[in-house]
């Protein structure tokens, strides 16, 4: 596995020999790797002959600046996840990823202006820009995201369709801990009474017999509620706990 802190090192490998007529997997991350991810990177391994895990803290995709100083950089640890999943991990600078300063980005103006888009203006103009430059700088068969984002996959999903990209978006059931809390790098800012509480966010969200019941649940189990909805087919939330924003979605 080879770690590329630069963006003219992994552009000259992936357009050396180990490449060339090969399919490739691409995971695209912050970091701050889980066993969710580790579930994305062995799909990956299993579905193409080469894996490139990008970790990368995008900056334009935050739009509280608190919540970017809090992210979790773990590289090491990262690393360690990924051996014997990944060939190649590129973990450029922001410089490097945004030459520009983000003057160029990409906008979608329907369904990223509601749920998180709602919530946090901004967001999903920094997600799909981020996602379309790493689309473009690995050029891969596939790209795996997991449906924990489920608003985050179908945007990207759009793009890629409206932009005539060619790459399928591999969507990757979410993965869940023991006690049903979808796993998440969030999780660990919480203590230990808060980590035990947030398990009951999925069950709420999904026992409740309509949108506006889950919110009420939620606020009197302690939660902030953002939003409760649906969409196609899906309830999706996000909930605030400990100072700590926690996102899900559960299929009807």
């Amino acid at each position: 596995m080879i770690l590329h802190r630069e963006l003219p090192t992994w552009r000259a490998r992936r357009g050396g020999p180990d490449y060339a007529g090969r399919s490739v997997g691409l995971v695209p991350t912050l970091g701050a790797l889980h066993d969710g991810h580790r579930t994305l990177l062995e799909r990956a391994r299993a579905e193409n002959e080469r894996v490139v895990l990008t970790i990368f803290v995008n900056p334009t995709q935050f739009n509280d600046p608190a919540d970017l100083e809090k992210y979790p950089r773990t590289l090491d640890a990262d690393l360690a996840l990924a051996r014997g999943l990944a060939d190649d991990v590129v973990a450029p600078s922001p410089g490097e990823v945004y030459p520009d300063g983000y003057h160029y980005r990409v906008t979608e103006d329907d369904r990223s202006r509601i749920l998180e888009g709602a919530h946090r203006p901004g967001h999903f103009d920094g997600v799909l820009t981020v996602v379309l430059k790493l689309l473009n700088l690995v050029q891969p068969t596939r790209a795996y995201f997991g449906e924990k984002d489920w608003q985050q996959l179908r945007l990207v999903q759009g793009m890629v369709q409206a932009l005539f990209l060619p790459c399928a978006i591999v969507p990757c059931p979410t993965v869940r801990e023991s006690d049903g809390l979808a796993l998440s790098s969030r999780n660990r800012r919480l203590t230990r009474a808060g980590r035990a509480r947030a398990a009951e966010f999925p069950i709420l969200l999904r026992r409740s017999a309509s949108p506006a019941d889950a919110a009420r649940a939620l606020r009197g189990a302690g939660f902030g509620v953002d939003y409760v909805e649906e969409h196609d087919g899906v309830r999706l939330g996000a909930v605030r706990l400990e100072g700590v924003r926690l996102i899900d979605n559960v299929r009807l």
